[in-house]
């Protein structure tokens, strides 16, 4: 079976992870994905620890062939080439293989693609057909368009970490990188879109994707600018305002979540605590009541839990469709059979060593049932495919080639 994007061919001038995130993506449904790096200069995930090789994982390289575990994950099914765009040849070489290009994707800071000539207006001029994706922190446009973003600040500026965190503490990062993640996806979502807008109109288009428009979407489902009005915190851990009870309750062994979202709910977890006298309790009757009384409710739930070992608890629960589930270290995750089950645990692959015992990596979350994409190739060395694209897509001659390689062009 073909993947959804074969035939597709995506230039990857990205780093760090949410453009690594959104290639990651592309080169899974079977895009052909190029990463460009710079031939004079590290790549800064694949030169970054913790790295992986025959020795391990450790924080120092103990080999030569040692790479850093975040570049293996997240350059799986990509080809790599080096080219100097910053040279006078190397910005031509670039234009031609633009030309030959579906997408670009690139994640630079504020200014960076103007300055090396390699914009979306430049590009467009050549190839109106392109779809040209720039992620960054604030987006293109906007007075705050010029200030470069990583993902805490990122978090920080879009109010999800203001959310984070409980009432009497300080505010918290999520503890992945959210920002760069939810901005990697997004723009496979734009990029996509724009792709199908091609496919109908024949017309390329700029994708403009700001990870704090990607996260201030998502968390602004909340009231947020209600709270105030409604006493409620800014922070309040692991509960949601709307919903009681919602929370998570310790265990003998650990902690579970519990989440009601109906007065059925509330009354198929007071008959599986053994509080039936409670079903017809005026304070608890309905949601609000619920959350009027939020702490007593907390209470009488986490009386019961702490009574219970955690798995005892969620297989008691679940008889009476009580919503819960653990909480999940990552030892727990790579023995649930579930994750392993829909493809999700994967063994890590190191392009020259192979598969490095004791290191995983994501599965490809987008099942499709005609179409499946996934990884099927490890992360390539940095350059491992010049001979191929400069020579077998743009047509250069082995001499050329060593030319190029000799100048430092490539």
């Amino acid at each position: 079976m073909t993947k959804p994007l074969e035939g597709i061919r995506v230039i990857d001038l990205t780093q760090y992870l949410a453009g690594p995130q959104a290639t990651l993506f592309l080169a899974g449904l079977g895009a052909e994905v190029i990463r460009v790096n710079n031939p004079h200069a590290k790549d800064p995930v694949a030169d970054s620890p913790p790295y992986a090789g025959a020795k391990g994982v450790s924080f120092r390289k103990q080999t030569e062939d040692d790479i850093g575990v975040a570049y293996l994950k997240r350059a799986r099914n990509k080809k790599a080439i080096t080219l100097d765009i910053k040279s006078p040849r190397g910005l031509d070489i670039f234009y031609e293989l633009a030309d030959e290009t579906d997408v670009l994707v690139e994640n630079f800071g504020p200014g960076v693609p103007e300055r090396l000539k390699i914009d979306y207006p430049t590009l467009k001029s050549r190839k109106p057909d392109l779809v040209y994706c720039s992620i960054s922190g604030y987006g293109a446009t906007g007075p705050d368009s010029k200030l470069k973003g990583y993902d805490a600040v990122i978090q920080a500026a879009s109010g999800l970490m203001n959310l984070t965190g409980f009432p009497d503490g300080p505010p918290v990062k999520a503890g992945s990188a959210l920002g760069d993640s939810l901005g990697g996806t997004f723009a496979l979502g734009g990029i996509m879109a724009a792709l199908f807008h091609r496919e109908r109109t024949g017309e390329g288009q700029l994708v403009d994707i700001s990870m704090a428009d990607c996260i201030f979407s998502l968390v602004f489902d909340e009231p947020m600018d209600c709270y105030e009005a409604l006493g409620l915190p800014e922070r309040m851990g692991n509960r949601i305002m709307r919903l009681s009870p919602f929370n998570s309750y310790e265990t003998k062994d650990g902690w579970l979540i519990i989440a009601t979202g109906t007065d059925a709910h509330w009354q198929d977890l007071l008959r599986a605590v053994g509080r039936d006298d409670l079903i017809g309790d005026a304070r608890y009757a309905d949601m609000s009541g619920r959350l009027t009384n939020n702490a007593e409710i907390d209470a009488i739930v986490s009386e019961w839990t702490r009574e219970h070992e955690t798995n005892d608890a969620i297989r008691h629960l679940r008889q009476f469709d009580v919503i819960c589930g653990p909480v999940r270290n990552i030892r727990d995750i790579l023995a649930w059979p579930h994750m392993h089950d829909r493809g999700m645990i994967e063994t890590l692959e190191h392009p020259a060593l192979g598969t490095l015992p004791g290191v995983h990596a994501q599965g490809f979350p987008i099942k499709l049932s005609e179409s499946p994409g996934g990884y099927e190739r490890p992360a390539p060395l940095i350059g491992q495919h010049n001979d191929e694209i400069f020579g077998g897509l743009l047509g250069m001659t082995e001499s050329e080639i060593d030319g190029l390689r000799a100048k430092g062009v490539i």
